[in-house]
């Protein structure tokens, strides 16, 4: 993706809409891009851009409840580098005459939701009858130094978490809901208190979605908190062992030794610059874990073209943050040219590393952490010889045994009696924190994404009932792409070939949700349905209390 970026970045008339999103749909009848489930989707009023599917499902299902519709609705993904991003969708909302409220869903990663902030807040400022803006966050309670389901979501050296981009989009004077459900009733209020009124009538008549070839229904044929710089425990991209990394770094000449003056020290890495499209270089003069955030500084370079040179903009910068003579130009250089070199090469994601330099004049390096995108293993083979240096001993069984399926699932620390099953990267995030709000305690989180099959839920069963602290379950589901009574029917035979003793709340909602709410209801299993996720979430809190 970075290379896909530098080559866009050459050119003005092609827009990268995601990656890894359900694309862009005017609901009012102007285009169609993407694989979004047409049934949750009304013409109206109101424009949605969001890092997550599943997330903006339940938002645009919430909107059609409430009657108001949506005009249109822009996917910013969930990967690392954002072809469209939150700004240029509320630029497009701002002016666009069919939008009359506009909906921000994001989560933890990146700084897209603080730029956001920062928009809303001028907006806001030069703007006297403002359209009213409403958001979500997902990823409140996610553990620090977690890959939660997607590629992006995590926070990088220097990178706000979750809270303050909450706090961030509340200061800007947006509506902040704690889950999806909520948006509908809660922009309809807005509305009704601004001079802004929706007029669905006006849009919902000859503009409504035409079923053309790709729309047409067909049967189917057959800032983070940093505990500790180098040392985080993410899954879904490998992290070596700091003596694995020293030995890629004494491959490739660069002096390491374990042991020095932290005083003496100060932190270089290579990593991805989510705002510029492109890799950066993240320096800080200091390794103080106080200081880190406030004096550790990102240098976007091109992919394409780096420019490395001593005599450039990019390395006399770095060191002159750094506090570096200007003799050690170009034993920096070389230090960083090497690390761009593993980076590129061997598809890291981030490479952390501690150095000094010597009396002598020379770069050391005595403490690493590299991260690799295991991605590249998994889909063609490629970085066999990274992928060799995992142990999985010596991960959690319970999150290795999920991943045999294509299930993401983390352990959640502390006296978690709840175990959640989710479809969905941002709903499985939005999930843990709005039952955490309603003063439950989650064991874990869980994404089958889209595979909410049988096998898929009996496995997530097995998993989540391994853990001996889990008292009762919530079964979260928006059925968009899959049907909801197809996901009844997966629960309700995973439950059974289980003979699972631990009682199982279930929402469903989206596709075909009245069809599956009955067939869990008339099951005769210790099975709870339930439509409205405040009714859902109580009951199984209280299941959990009980047990």
């Amino acid at each position: 993706m970075l290379r896909v970026h530098s080559i866009l970045q050459t050119q003005s008339k092609t827009r990268l809409v995601g990656a890894n999103c359900p694309g862009i749909i005017s609901a009012i009848g102007k285009c169609r891009i993407g694989f979004q489930p047409l049934p949750c989707f009304l013409p109206g009023n109101i424009g949605v851009v969001a890092k997550s599917g599943t997330l903006s499902y339940e938002t645009v299902a919430s909107l059609t409840r409430a009657g108001l519709g949506q005009s249109l609705c822009i996917s910013m993904g969930g990967d690392v580098l954002a072809g469209t991003n939150f700004v240029d969708a509320l630029q497009i909302f701002e002016n666009d005459p069919d939008t009359e409220g506009i909906i921000l869903v994001g989560e933890i990663g990146g700084t897209a939701e603080i730029d956001a902030a920062e928009w809303i807040r001028d907006y806001h400022r030069r703007t006297s009858n403002p359209k009213p803006i409403m958001a979500l966050v997902g990823g409140l309670e996610a553990p620090p130094g977690r890959i939660m389901g997607h590629a992006g979501a995590w926070a990088a050296p220097g990178e706000p978490d979750a809270r303050a981009k909450y706090k961030a989009l509340q200061d800007a004077g947006a509506v902040l809901v704690n889950h999806p459900e909520k948006f509908g009733e809660g922009m309809k209020a807005l509305l009704s208190t601004t001079s802004r009124r929706p007029s669905i009538q006006s849009v919902s008549g000859s503009q409504s979605q035409k079923r053309g070839f790709h729309t047409a229904r067909r049967t189917p044929s057959g800032v983070q908190n940093r505990d500790n710089l180098l040392n985080r425990a993410q899954r879904r991209n490998l992290y070596i062992k700091q003596h694995q990394a020293f030995d890629i770094l004494k491959s490739e000449s660069i002096p390491v030794h374990n042991t020095v003056d932290p005083d003496d020290e100060f932190t270089l890495s290579i990593s991805v610059d989510r705002s510029a499209l492109s890799p950066c270089v993240v320096a800080s003069p200091t390794i103080d874990e106080d200081m880190t955030l406030a004096l550790s500084r990102k240098f976007p370079f091109s992919y394409a073209n780096p420019d490395f040179s001593k005599d450039g903009s990019l390395i006399p910068s770095i060191t002159s943050h750094l506090h570096l003579p200007d003799n050690a130009r170009g034993g920096l250089q070389n230090l960083i040219e090497k690390l761009w070199h593993i980076f590129k090469e061997k598809e890291a994601f981030v490479l952390e590393t501690r150095a000094s330099l010597t009396p002598g004049g020379r770069f050391e390096v005595h403490g690493a952490h590299f991260g690799f995108d295991d991605a590249a293993y998994r889909s063609s083979g490629r970085q066999e010889e990274i992928h060799k240096l995992r142990n999985k001993d010596e991960e959690v069984p319970e999150e290795v045994e999920a991943e045999k399926d294509g299930i993401v699932y983390v352990k959640l620390q502390g006296e978690g009696s709840i175990g959640t099953l989710v479809n969905g990267a941002g709903l499985a995030m939005n999930t843990v924190d709005a039952l955490t709000l309603h003063g439950g305690h989650c064991a874990n989180f869980l994404d089958t994404g889209g595979k909410a099959t049988s096998e898929t839920v009996k496995s997530s069963f097995r998993i989540i009932c391994s853990d001996p602290r889990v008292k009762a379950i919530f079964v979260n589901i928006f059925g968009g792409l899959t049907r909801c009574d197809m996901i009844a029917e997966g629960v309700i035979l995973a439950f059974r070939d289980l003979d699972m003793k631990v009682p199982v709340v279930v929402r469903l909602r989206g596709t075909n949700e009245e069809a599956g709410q009955k067939m869990i209801a008339e099951s005769g299993l210790p099975l709870h349905a339930f439509d409205s996720f405040e009714d859902a979430a109580r009951k199984v809190i209280s299941l959990a209390r009980q047990s």
